[in-house]
C-alpha cells in the first residue's frame, strides 16, 4: 500500500483566512489527501495554526487578550472554518504545542552540537516610544526594491523580497506608529545555513519533477545576489518557544524566543507526534524517520509561493543539518496568488470574501469548485463575480446537477424509481464507457501529478460526456416508439450518478456524498474498470431523486455580493 504524508503551509492565527489563502495551500492539499485516500493509500494528512511571532501578538493586543487565549480561540475558530470546507485533516495542530516546542529545542541543540548555529551581536531597529527592541515584522515602511509603501521588515509582499528591517525607507513601528527609530546593539542565534548551499542545490537539482514556480523561486535566493545568507533564528518577543539548548538554558539568550520561521515548520513533525497523543495513530515515526520506515514514505507540501524560500531552503537546511534521519519534502506543489476583482484581498478595507463569510452565503462545494477549477498554478488568477457565478451555473448546474436531476426524475415518471431491467446496450452505450474509460484514465494522470485545473477540467468533461449522451439518444423520446431501448438508457446513465460522484468526490465531497445516498450506494472506490463502476446499479436497484445539488447564482444575488464585498477602494 503507497504511504503519502501530506502537509498544507500552516496559516497564520492572526484572524481568518481569505479565499486565495484556502486555495493556496489547504484546499488543493485537501483534493490530494482525498484522492489519494480513494486510490487505497494510507494517508497521514496534517496541518496547524502558526501561533508564534509578532503576528500573533499583534492581533491579541488589537483584540485586547492574553496571546495565549487569543490563540487557542482562533485555533477552534480556524478548525471550524477548516470543517465547514471539508478539509480531512487527520490532524489540526498548534505550533504553540509543548510538542512543537520540545522538538524546536531539540533541532537547536543538535544544530549547535554540529557547529552550525553562531552566536551574532547585530544592530537592530529599537524604539524609544515602544521602550523594546523591534523584530522585523513590527517594523514597516517602504520597499526599496518596488516602493510598495506597507513592506514588512523581513518581505516585502508585493515583490516577495527578502528584507531587514533596516533596508525599508521611513521604516515605523507597527506597535505604536512610531518613527524614532534607531539602531542598538543585540545579540541572536544564527543558522549558518550558507555552509550547506552546495548540499541544498544539488537536493534541488535532484526534483526534475517540481514545479518551475517552486525551483526558480528557490535557485533565486541560492544565487541571486549574494547567494544563500546565514538567518537569524531567535527574536526579542515574550511569545514564542523559549530559547533553549535541548533541555538546557543558552546562556546569553535568556528572554528570547526561537523565530517563528524556525519553529513553524518544525510543527509539520511535532503535529504528527499531536496526532499520535491525541489518540488518533499509534506511530508518529513511521512517518517522519527514515530509520523507522518512512523511507518508503511519499511527502508532499502545499504551498503559496511566499512560503517557496523557507520549504526549499530553510527548514531543508534544519534537517540535513541536524544529521538525523528526517523525512525531507519529495515534492512542493507552490501556487501564485488568487487576486480578488482587480486587486489584492484586505482584511483592514474589508475587500474579498474571507473563508467564515463565503460559508455564510453558499455551501463549500460552490466555492471549492471554484477555487480549485482556477487555482493559480502557472499564474496569478483573480476572483471576479461574474466569472464566479457563471462557472457554478454552467458546470455544477447546468452540468452535473442537471445530468442528476433529469435522468432520476424522467426514470420516476416512465419506469419507477428503481433501474430498469429490459434492453440491452447498443454502440452508442459501447462507444460512451469507451470514451468515458479513456477520460477516467486521463483524470487519474493529471490528479497523481497534482495538475489541478486540467483535473477539473477533465472531470468537467466526464459530467459533460452523460449530457451529451442523453442530448443524442433523447430517451424520452425514444421510450415512445422502443421502451426497452429507453431503458436502456435510461440504466446506463444512471448508473453514471454513482461513478460521477465518486470522480468528483475530492472537489465536491457534500455533493458526492448526497448523490451516493440517493442511488443507494456506500462503495466509493476508485473505479478501475469503467465498464464495471457502470454496472454497479444493477436491474431493479431502487434509489430515490436527490435534491436539486446545486441552485443556480441569480444575478440579484452576484450584484448584492459585489456590493457588500467591494469593500472601501480609497
Amino acid at each position: 500500500m503507497a504511504r503519502h504524508l501530506i502537509t498544507s503551509a500552516i496559516p497564520y492565527i492572526n484572524g481568518i483566512k481569505h479565499l486565495g489563502n484556502l486555495v493556496g495551500s489547504q484546499l488543493p492539499a485537501d483534493l490530494y489527501a482525498r484522492y489519494q485516500r480513494q486510490r487505497g493509500a494510507e494517508v497521514l494528512f496534517l496541518c496547524a495554526t502558526d501561533e508564534h511571532g509578532t503576528p500573533a501578538e499583534l492581533a491579541a493586543a488589537k483584540a485586547g487578550k492574553p496571546v495565549a487565549e487569543y490563540c487557542t480561540e482562533m485555533h477552534d475558530v480556524q478548525a471550524r472554518i477548516a470543517e465547514g470546507f471539508g478539509l480531512s485533516f487527520d490532524h489540526f495542530g498548534r505550533s504553540s504545542s509543548i510538542q512543537n516546542q520540545k522538538l524546536t529545542q531539540h533541532f537547536a541543540g543538535v544544530l549547535a552540537d554540529r557547529g552550525l548555529i553562531e552566536e551574532v551581536e547585530q544592530r537592530q531597529i529599537y524604539s524609544e516610544t515602544d521602550g523594546r527592541f523591534l523584530p522585523d515584522r513590527y517594523v514597516e515602511g517602504t520597499c526599496p526594491n518596488c516602493g510598495f509603501e506597507d513592506a514588512r521588515g523581513d518581505q516585502c509582499d508585493n515583490c516577495t523580497k527578502q528584507l531587514d528591517p533596516e533596508d525599508l525607507i521611513n521604516p515605523r513601528s507597527t506597535v505604536s506608529g512610531a518613527t524614532d527609530l534607531e539602531m542598538r546593539a543585540t545579540k541572536h542565534l544564527f543558522l549558518k545555513q550558507s555552509g550547506l548551499k552546495d548540499k541544498l542545490d544539488a537536493w534541488i537539482d535532484s526534483k526534475t519533477d517540481w514545479p518551475v514556480l517552486t525551483t526558480s523561486i528557490a535557485k533565486k535566493w541560492l544565487h541571486d545576489g549574494d547567494g544563500l545568507q546565514d538567518r537569524g533564528i531567535t527574536r526579542d518577543l515574550s511569545w514564542g518557544v523559549p530559547v533553549k539548548r535541548g533541555d538546557e538554558d543558552w546562556p546569553g539568550m535568556e528572554g528570547k524566543v526561537f523565530y517563528v520561521w524556525f519553529d513553524a515548520p518544525i510543527e509539520y513533525i511535532a503535529c504528527a507526534q499531536e496526532w499520535v497523543d491525541a489518540g488518533k495513530g499509534d506511530d508518529w515515526e513511521r512517518w517522519w524517520r527514515t530509520d523507522k520506515g518512512a523511507d518508503d514514505v511519499r511527502y508532499t507540501q502545499f504551498m503559496g509561493k511566499d512560503n517557496v524560500p523557507f520549504h526549499t531552503l530553510s527548514f531543508p537546511a534544519t534537517i540535513m543539518g541536524s544529521g538525523e534521519p528526517w523525512k525531507l519534502v519529495d515534492y512542493i506543489k507552490s501556487f501564485n496568488y488568487l487576486n480578488y476583482d482587480g486587486g489584492q484581498f484586505s482584511t483592514s478595507r474589508g475587500r474579498g470574501v474571507f473563508m467564515d463569510q463565503a460559508l455564510e452565503i453558499l455551501p463549500a462545494d460552490y466555492w471549492r469548485w471554484w477555487l480549485l477549477s482556477h487555482a493559480p498554478e502557472t499564474s496569478d488568477a483573480e476572483f471576479t463575480w461574474e466569472n464566479f457565478q457563471s462557472s457554478v451555473n454552467k458546470d455544477l448546474a447546468d452540468v452535473l446537477g442537471n445530468f442528476v436531476s433529469r435522468i432520476t426524475k424522467f426514470c420516476r415518471s416512465k419506469f419507477g424509481e428503481a433501474v430498469p431491467e429490459a434492453g440491452e446496450y447498443g454502440e452508442a452505450e459501447h462507444a460512451l464507457i469507451a470514451d468515458i474509460t479513456a477520460r477516467v484514465a486521463r483524470y487519474g494522470e493529471q490528479m497523481d501529478a497534482m495538475e489541478v485545473r486540467k483535473s477539473a477540467a477533465e472531470l468537467r468533461a466526464i459530467w459533460a460526456a452523460g449530457n451529451e449522451y442523453l442530448q443524442a439518444q433523447a430517451p424520452w423520446t425514444t421510450f415512445k416508439t422502443d421502451p426497452d431501448r429507453a431503458a436502456a438508457q435510461v440504466r446506463l446513465a444512471l448508473n453514471l450518478i454513482p461513478l460521477y460522484a465518486t470522480l468528483a468526490a475530492p472537489f465536491i465531497p457534500d455533493a458526492a456524498e448526497k448523490m451516493l445516498a440517493g442511488m443507494k450506494i456506500t462503495d466509493a472506490s476508485w473505479p478501475d474498470d469503467v465498464g464495471s463502476a457502470v454496472a454497479q446499479l444493477p436491474a431493479g436497484h431502487v434509489f430515490e431523486v436527490p435534491e436539486v445539488l446545486f441552485a443556480k447564482i441569480t444575478d440579484e444575488q452576484r450584484e448584492e455580493w459585489e456590493g457588500r464585498f467591494a469593500g472601501n477602494r480609497d
